[in-house]
């Protein structure tokens, strides 16, 4: 499947209750060959208005961290992990997670990224399919089937907590040094069938 047809597949999407305050399926956006792919968590107003993850205040928040770490937007794809806004911005409900999970999977095996950076604890914690704080895994390159992980903490969160924001800025800077690895690097087709080793708990 090509990511075009699933983004047409989801356009009307009636799986959950989200469907029904929804505005529009905010689906993707950005290079949808690029090796680097990043994940949020839900669809805030503006992306809800928009059509496109990313694009209000945290929005601008990534960008800047972004071109910090040598990246524009058509260089990454930016996804969430749940499709539609939930109402007021609340967290998404654990079956909502596992109703739009797999078309995030499906998002990631078309576009086979050689890196994922999970953007907050759900996000991350579905990737995982662990229930870890993103506080503890922050800033690390976690081996997962496919792809390497590399959690940071949310934008949103950033902005809301002024504290993390130095945090995420020295994480950035750790996935620049990540990448400028991975350029020099051969991709190693063995991390397809090792799981993530590290004591996450």
């Amino acid at each position: 499947m090509f990511l075009t047809d699933l983004h047409d597949s989801l356009r009307d999407c009636q799986r959950c209750r989200l469907a029904s305050g929804r505005t529009q399926v905010v689906f993707g956006t950005g290079n949808p060959e690029a090796s680097i792919m990043f994940v949020g968590e839900a669809p805030g107003f503006h992306e809800d208005q928009q059509g496109i993850p990313f694009v209000g205040a945290a929005g601008n928040l990534l960008t800047e961290l972004l071109e910090s770490a040598g990246l524009g937007r058509d260089h990454v794809y930016i996804a969430n992990v749940i499709k539609c806004r939930p109402p007021e911005n609340r967290n998404p409900m654990p079956d909502e997670v596992e109703t739009c999970k797999p078309f995030l999977l499906e998002q990631i095996q078309i576009i086979n990224p050689q890196l994922v950076c999970s953007l907050g604890n759900f996000a991350t914690q579905t990737l995982l399919g662990k229930k870890v704080g993103i506080s503890k895994v922050h800033g690390q390159p976690l081996p997962l089937p496919g792809f390497l992980l590399f959690p940071l903490f949310h934008p949103a969160a950033a902005l809301h907590q002024g504290t993390l924001l130095p945090t995420l800025r020295e994480d950035f800077q750790k996935l620049k040094q990540l990448l400028d690895e991975m350029a020099t690097t051969p991709r190693d087709t063995s991390i397809a069938t090792q799981p993530a080793q590290m004591d996450l708990f």
